[in-house]
């Protein structure tokens, strides 16, 4: 608009043509960088002091590639962390700090002077989870070999797929327990690996000598509520009970001693263990059967129970424990004897052996032993007994049902003499069929899976019997056993060789060329400020992966919500995504997405499930208390931050906090009058003298001024604002609003100039003011009246 209107105004003047110069390019504009969003809440304004502020933190993420972030905040000056408080989004990981700037992943017990949460992987977009999908498993061997047992599977929160291992019989003090990462075939972060494990809790390796020897065979039970904790049979000096390993934390987490060692007929070692109505129950060489409780941690009343199988006196325990429909079987033998090997019943309902179970049932020839029990199903995949397998003269397999009475026996045991045969993974394929694929060595085999169709009551169809592994370890893998990785759809199998290995339950082939994640969001844990932030789910996609690789159509998406219930989706998109906007958050405030990826190749494979939302910036929060000391007026928290697109800082909040009743301030006033024959000495700074009253005559008897000093003191506890002085008297010395801090003094100088003075003045006043930060409304608080004379002839009558 400017340059048409000089246009106007301008002669037109012709000029010669030249080429004019393209215009200069703009600069770009700055790249955005993120940005924090600080508020509190739970208390009014001002704050009441031990009150708790909940500190909250935004996270307005202006990432454009991923990369690591760090959220860091102070506890502010006159409040202190309240321990538990700090929550990190899901992705997150929460760290705390006693001096301000080294940090750790375990909250101190007391001291706590910053938080902070990290993201490896954060960005560009912060209202995603993110899990690594597991490449195909290739053979490893474990730290130092050999006798590992079974495989304990564990996904970090980042989806990485951890194997972890306890070698059996091994005594107290040597180390036994491994962790393995899946994906790289190293060990796990934290080693030396093999680490000892520990009666008393903390953290594995630092507890000094181990004090928990293993048994023969090893079966565990995951925390319903806590799957990262592992609950394992354990051996010590003194006593056979349940041992606790948390995988998340890498840590012991104590020890229940079930029964005490010795005593008729003898306690040497336990067996199992498996898990009914919130009880993990064992077997002990003297054929009793223990038990311990979840929640209470501690020892079911009455146990150990009655034995319900033959005492083996033996080192160790030679048989294994099944679940069937609620009752516990259990099987035992007794090697090199004339016992024969047995299977009993226990009943958790009535903690006595089952109905028709009033002894145990032979299992195989004397001499025989056995080191498993498992269950048998139906066609319809309803349980409906036990089985064990024994061997070595012959091996042979014996089943029974629930009442005691004999099962058809599957025909996966017609080995050799001298296989030995182990605890089976059960599985259930995507055409609903229930196997069991039970390991097997010996006899001639160095390694073999069986596996038998429930379903179809044959041995499983597309798979060669027995399964033997060429390709791991020149065949040689000794198995012991097998634990099903649903996301995969790959076994990941261990045996006596130390060997790790995938194994594809369809095919049979090794290694399994699958691949799988999973990832579990619930977009409400972003948040922790009780608002309402989340507009819906969006999708789930592939990233880092070659979509020629997969077999979409052989692979498999699967959405279950908060209650396990299978959420319907469109399925892969040809691209490897998941259309998730169908999906509605009030009726599912929590989904699980999991893929299974049928590979064609398993070369250079890598890539993460993402599974994201519309939603609100994620926030962090944490809780402070603060301080009972009326010194403290006023609480403040700022919060710092980094990621891929710099530094940044948050808004400064300040919260005002009230003073209460305890923290009344006191404010006193004091009159006087300057009694000095010179106005120089009375004003302001003045020396005077100054007092309450001046000698008689000072007004003289017509014409006189009196100066009068007002001296304001606040001596604490708190400061005081909106401050007044009254003067009864004299307008002038009227004065305010002013505000004084605790420990300060404030003074008024004013005059009243005297006519007819014959009569004495007397002048008096007082101060208004409210202690700082009360709440809008308080009426003023008054001090008590102050006054000074001023004296004529007629102040003597």
């Amino acid at each position: 608009m400017r340059r048409r209107m000089l246009g106007a105004f301008l002669p037109l003047v012709l000029v010669a043509a030249t080429a004019v110069p393209p215009p200069a390019a703009a600069d770009p504009a700055p790249a955005a960088v993120s940005g924090l969003v600080k508020s509190v809440q739970g208390t009014g304004s001002p704050a009441d002091h031990g009150a708790t502020a909940n500190w909250v933190i935004g996270y307005d993420d202006q990432a454009t590639t991923a990369g690591a972030a760090t959220i860091t905040d102070a506890v502010g000056a006159g409040q202190a962390f309240q321990p538990g408080s700090l929550h990190a989004p899901p992705g997150w990981t929460p760290q705390w700090s006693t001096d301000g700037s080294t940090f750790t992943g375990t909250e101190p017990a007391s001291g706590v002077s910053a938080v902070r949460a990290t993201n490896p992987n954060a960005g560009p977009d912060a209202t995603q989870l993110s899990g690594a999908l597991t490449p195909p498993v290739q053979a490893v061997t474990t730290a130092t070999g050999g006798d590992g047992f079974s495989p304990i599977l564990y996904r970090t929160q980042g989806g990485v797929l951890q194997a972890w291992n306890i070698y059996h019989h091994l005594g107290a003090t040597s180390p036994k327990v491994v962790c393995t990462d899946l994906a790289t075939g190293q060990r796990c972060p934290g080693g030396p690996w093999p680490k000892v494990l520990n009666t008393a809790p903390g953290p594995l390796g630092t507890l000094g000598a181990g004090d928990i020897a293993s048994p023969m065979v090893e079966q565990y039970v995951r925390d319903p509520a806590a799957p990262a904790k592992v609950y394992y049979p354990a051996i010590t000096a003194t006593s056979v009970g349940v041992g606790c390993l948390d995988l998340a934390a890498v840590a012991n987490c104590g020890y229940s001693a079930l029964a005490n060692l010795g005593g008729s007929p003898p306690v040497s070692s336990i067996t199992g263990l498996v898990e009914s109505g919130g009880n993990v129950y064992g077997l002990i060489s003297s054929g009793a059967v223990v038990c311990w409780t979840i929640a209470t941690q501690s020892a079911c009343g009455g146990q150990p129970y009655a034995p319900i199988v033959p005492s083996a006196n033996q080192p160790y325990v030679y048989g294994a424990l099944t679940l069937v429909a609620d009752k516990v079987f259990a099987s035992t033998s007794s090697p090199n004897t004339a016992q024969q090997p047995s299977l009993g019943c226990f009943d958790p309902a009535t903690a006595t052996a089952c109905a028709g179970w009033a002894s145990s049932r032979p299992t195989g020839p004397a001499g025989n032993y056995t080191y498993n029990a498992y269950t048998a199903f139906s066609t319809s995949g309803a349980p409906v007994g036990a089985c064990s397998s024994t061997s070595v003269a012959s091996t042979v397999t014996t089943c029974y049902a629930l009442d005691g009475s004999a099962l058809p026996a599957p025909p996966i045991t017609a080995l050799p003499a001298g296989a030995i045969f182990f605890p089976p993974e059960v599985v259930t394929d995507p055409g609903g069929h229930v196997r069991s694929y039970l390991p097997v060595w010996g006899g001639g085999y160095a390694g073999a899976a069986l596996c038998h169709d429930w379903t179809t009551g044959s041995a499983c169809a597309g798979l060669p019997g027995p399964i033997t592994h060429p390709n791991v370890n020149g065949g040689a893998t000794r198995d012991y056993g097998y634990a099903y990785d649903p996301p995969s759809g790959c076994l990941i199998g261990l045996g006596d060789a130390g060997v790790l290995f995938s194994m594809d339950p369809a095919t049979g082939a090794s290694p399994c060329v699958r691949s799988g994640g999973q990832v579990t969001l619930k977009p409400g844990d972003f948040y922790c400020d009780g608002g309402s932030h989340v507009q819906g789910y969006t999708a789930a996609r592939l990233t880092g992966v070659d979509p020629a690789n997969v077999d979409f159509a052989a692979s498999r998406v699967t959405v279950t919500d908060q209650d396990n219930a299978v959420v319907p989706t469109p399925g892969f998109a040809p691209d490897g995504s998941v259309d998730l906007t169908g999906v509605s958050v009030a009726a599912h405030p929590s989904i699980t997405v999991t893929t299974t990826l049928v590979l064609h190749s398993a070369a250079g494979f890598s890539g993460s499930l993402v599974v994201d939302y519309a939603g609100d910036a994620p926030q962090l929060c944490f809780g402070t208390t603060i301080a009972a000391d009326c010194a403290v007026t006023a609480v403040a928290n700022t919060a710092t931050g980094t990621d891929s697109t710099g530094s940044f800082t948050s808004n400064t909040v300040t919260l005002p906090v009230a003073p209460g009743a305890s923290c009344t301030p006191k404010v006193t006033v004091e009159k006087e009058i300057c009694t000095a024959s010179t106005a120089a000495k009375c004003g302001p700074g003045g020396s005077g003298p100054w007092a309450k009253q001046t000698g008689v005559g000072l007004l003289g008897l017509l014409f006189a001024t009196a100066y009068w000093r007002i001296t304001v003191t606040n001596e604490g506890p708190v400061g005081i604002t909106s401050a007044h002085v009254v003067d009864s008297v004299e307008p002038s010395c009227q004065t305010g609003p002013f505000a004084l801090g605790a420990g300060q003094t404030q003074q008024v100088y004013c005059s009243t100039y005297a006519l007819l003075s014959l009569f004495p003045i007397t002048n008096q006043a007082k101060v208004s003011y409210l202690p700082v930060n009360v709440p809008p409304g308080t009426p003023p608080s008054h001090t008590n009246w102050s006054s000074a004379k001023a004296c004529s002839l007629l102040c003597v009558l």
